[in-house]
């Protein structure tokens, strides 16, 4: 697993602001050191905190999974975000933005992350929790907003 230390994860409950972090953060990474290498991947949302997403409307779209109001689209899904997990030798850091249960739909997701995990290259991820909160294991770094 991640070496301690490197593995950083922000957790909250849906909508407080744990992408608009991740994405200060990168930016400012990115002004400190411009030539960081970068992978992986965050999602925006809109006014109404709806995750962007690929959704098309896919005769298909009756079989995807839902979580809450939403359908998820396993499929485009894994077809972004797969690649932005693979590991390289040069990658400085990953970004992965969330490790939620729509993400966990994918039976290849976890995996990759557990991936990215082992390589020992720093990662900053997200992770949505009810307002009650979860346990999250030890051997990371929590930053709860």
């Amino acid at each position: 697993m991640a070496a301690a230390g490197k593995c950083f994860l922000v957790i909250g409950s849906p909508g407080v602001g744990k992408t608009t972090l991740v994405i200060r953060v990168l930016d400012a990474l990115k002004q400190f050191n411009p030539s960081l290498k970068i992978q992986g991947f965050y999602t925006r949302t809109d006014s109404n905190h709806d995750v962007n997403y690929p959704v098309y409307g896919s005769r298909e779209s009756h079989k995807w999974p839902n979580v809450g109001r939403y359908k998820v689209d396993v499929s485009s899904f894994e077809s972004l975000a797969l690649p932005e997990l693979e590991v390289k030798e040069d990658t400085d850091l990953f970004v992965i933005d969330e490790v939620g249960k729509m993400e966990l739909f994918s039976a290849s997701f976890f995996p990759a992350v557990l991936r990215v995990l082992e390589s020992n290259i720093p990662l900053l991820a997200t992770v949505p929790v009810p307002k009650s909160g979860r346990d999250i294991p030890g051997g990371t770094s929590l930053i709860q907003i």
